[in-house]
């Protein structure tokens, strides 16, 4: 256990930034599984600003790494334009 009441600190916030990420990331993995399901053109051409912008949130605050959001990005905007 912590000795420190720093380290103490430090470990409620990396908990409370664990928590936070692991919800971003996950609803934004959601959101990309709901648009691959989508079969009509006109509503995935609408969502997908929306998945696209939370795929850079997650690249800008590093909790994926920028090259595996731009492939995501890149085959997302892939299967939109093939429907």
């Amino acid at each position: 256990m912590a000795n420190h009441k720093s380290a103490l600190k430090r470990i409620r916030n990396s908990e409370t930034k664990r928590l936070r990420n692991r919800y971003q990331h996950k609803t934004a993995r959601n959101a990309m599984k709901k648009l691959k399901e989508l079969t009509k053109k006109k509503e995935a051409e609408k969502m997908l600003p929306e998945v696209v912008s939370m795929i850079d949130k997650l690249a800008k605050k590093n909790i994926i790494h920028d090259n595996k959001a731009a492939n995501l990005k890149s085959q997302l905007t892939k299967h939109v334009a093939s429907l």
